[in-house]
């Protein structure tokens, strides 16, 4: 984390350069490259961090998934940090770490080729803080999460949280029914329990609206995803249409 109580980022869908120069010139402290919902593969991932690394931004990679071989590629191709969707207990927790972490604190395979490596130029500075540096956020989005919080945040290595608003609610059954009681009481339960220690508490916030984020950093959340590139884009196309 930069020298401030929280930071600021969001959510990249689109995989071309210009997309991610144009964000990273907005203010935001971090970029996330999304590759769970997105068509983006992993030469553009590399492009795209390498963009962000280049403009002087953290880069985070939203991975397809908890798996081995995903994981490796992108921390290979010098992402700051993953986050890994859908994480329901400590043990996938665990897997994820271990994923993301050079033995003895993981079992990531040792490569000295690729980018994070400088392609074998750069291996020894890079295994003096590949398993103190890489960043590792589980994403909150099961109710399931919610009853194992918990033992979740108390995972060794394991850097912070983030809410996943739209598959937690769906998990209860109420798809974006963020207004429910259930939700809103799920989402407290978080919040009381993430204040218990000392990692990033994150949410992604929808809506392209800075008073939703403000409400978040009075909530104490200090990792916070705003939105993202395409719904930037169409609410700004949508308001201004609407004015003609």
């Amino acid at each position: 984390m930069i020298n401030k109580k929280y930071t600021l980022g969001s959510w990249i869908t689109i995989g071309h350069q210009s997309i991610v120069e144009v964000m990273a010139d907005s203010g935001f402290d971090w970029l996330c490259i999304d590759i769970e919902h997105t068509v983006i593969d992993f030469l553009e991932v590399q492009q795209l961090i390498s963009t962000i690394a280049y403009k002087g931004l953290k880069s985070y990679v939203r991975v397809g998934g908890n798996d081995e071989i995903i994981i490796k590629r992108v921390l290979d191709a010098g992402a700051n940090g993953i986050i890994v969707p859908l994480i329901k207990n400590k043990s996938e927790c665990e897997k994820a770490i271990s994923y993301s972490l050079y033995p003895p604190l993981g079992k990531r395979g040792v490569n000295s080729l690729s980018r994070a490596q400088k392609y074998g130029f750069g291996f020894d500075e890079y295994l003096d803080r590949v398993n103190t540096d890489t960043e590792i956020i589980a994403q909150i989005e099961h109710i399931d999460a919610i009853n194992d919080l918990h033992n979740i945040l108390e995972t060794k290595n394991l850097t912070g949280t983030i809410i996943g608003p739209y598959d937690l609610s769906a998990s209860m059954g109420l798809p974006g029914d963020y207004d429910n009681p259930r939700v809103k009481e799920a989402i407290n339960k978080y919040e009381e329990i993430s204040d218990q220690y000392n990692l990033l508490k994150g949410y992604h916030i929808i809506k392209p609206d800075a008073n939703l984020v403000k409400e978040k950093i009075n909530k104490g959340y200090n990792f916070i995803a705003f939105s993202w590139d395409t719904y930037f884009i169409g609410n700004a196309c949508r308001q201004e249409i609407k004015k003609l």
